[in-house]
């Protein structure tokens, strides 16, 4: 897997933690475990209880929804990321479609990241409500 300063790049380079400073983005890559994972493995099913996401370090993702292909993530997508803040049930089916090397962010420890910086919480909501702004850019904000 790649050296610290590499990971930590990989998810400043995410627009859900780009506003976060160094301090943060030490901690967070202390919290976000690496994974090596071969092809044709399943991440998780539609409807699947959602208590981490992944980021794609190298390799591929392959997403679905009721059948329907949705995206083929590669090197520097996020998969599931709700699940850090709110567990749930999954919305896609994502599987591994090549050898991947992932990050995996958990709930629990994204907590604990909010737990110990109130400010990075302000900053995911910020992320949050920009995006339910592009969901519905007609509704009343």
């Amino acid at each position: 897997m790649a050296p610290a300063d590499q990971k930590l790049e990989m998810l400043k380079s995410l627009p859900l933690f780009s506003d976060l400073d160094h301090r943060h983005l030490e901690r967070l890559g202390q919290l976000t475990d690496e994974v090596d994972l071969p092809a044709a493995y399943r991440l998780w099913s539609q409807g699947d209880p959602g208590t981490e996401a992944f980021v794609v370090v190298n390799g591929n993702l392959h997403v679905e929804r009721n059948g329907r292909v949705l995206a083929d993530l590669g090197r520097g997508s996020i998969v599931g990321e709700m699940s850090i803040y709110s567990e749930g049930p999954r919305m896609a089916t994502v599987t591994v479609s090549e050898p991947s090397q992932l990050l995996v962010i958990s709930h629990g420890n994204f907590h604990i990241l909010m737990d110990e910086f109130p400010e990075v919480r302000l900053k995911v909501l910020d992320v949050l409500a920009q995006r339910v702004r592009l969901l519905d850019p007609e509704g009343s904000h």
